[in-house]
């Protein structure tokens, strides 16, 4: 099956911080963050060992607790595709909460890809990615990286993958949408009802 959805289509919406060891960031190894949801438990794994300056700026937001009250706002899959795509949360809704934007890790740098479950950075131009993120359904190799080819293809930024939690996800995935979006190249694809994200936490 050939990829239904264009780069630049699929997520044409959503200063640079690398954490120290004053937020608890090691070098390597891998951290386990806890999303709760009205709908259930998201497990993540994120990856700060190839991903370090992504996986920093997103347990800012967990560690400063930015997330909770946060939502998934977006279930976004191409049309005869209803168990592919993505869902995307975030504080969208709420600049006041951001922190500045990070740089752009390419997953050719990474080596990491955009697999069922793994979970990404949201953006627009490169460099610009905050706090939305986005898990997707399915693998989607046309997220990666792709330098051979024109316009934006830098693909966006993976960090790290869903160890528990897939059915919510997928569930969200399901949820009705609205025709209406601020973004034209996202009308339909806003959720009629966003899921409040409750609380997000590290966890042991």
């Amino acid at each position: 099956m050939s990829d239904p959805w264009s780069r630049r289509s699929l997520l044409a919406a959503a200063g640079v911080f690398v954490a120290g060891s004053a937020h608890g960031q090691p070098v390597d190894g891998r951290i386990k963050v806890e999303i709760r949801t009205q709908m259930g438990l998201i497990v993540l794994e994120l990856r700060p060992d190839k991903a370090p300056i992504t996986s920093a700026n997103f347990l800012r937001y967990v560690d400063a607790k930015h997330f909770d009250g946060a939502s998934f706002y977006r279930a976004a899959h191409p049309p005869g595709f209803p168990n592919v795509g993505l869902v995307e949360g975030g504080l969208q809704n709420d600049p006041a909460r951001l922190f500045k934007p990070i740089a752009h890790e390419s997953t050719l740098l990474t080596g990491l890809a955009h697999k069922d479950g793994t979970i990404s950075m949201a953006r627009e131009a490169e460099g610009t990615a905050t706090a939305d993120f986005f898990i997707c359904c399915g693998d989607a190799p046309y997220l990666d990286a792709h330098p051979d080819t024109p316009g934006d293809n830098a693909g966006y930024a993976a960090f790290g993958q869903v160890l528990q939690g897939m059915d919510v996800v997928r569930a969200i995935l399901a949820m009705p949408t609205s025709s209406e979006a601020r973004n034209p190249v996202m009308r339909g694809q806003i959720l009629a009802v966003p899921v409040p994200i409750l609380q997000a936490r590290r966890a042991a």
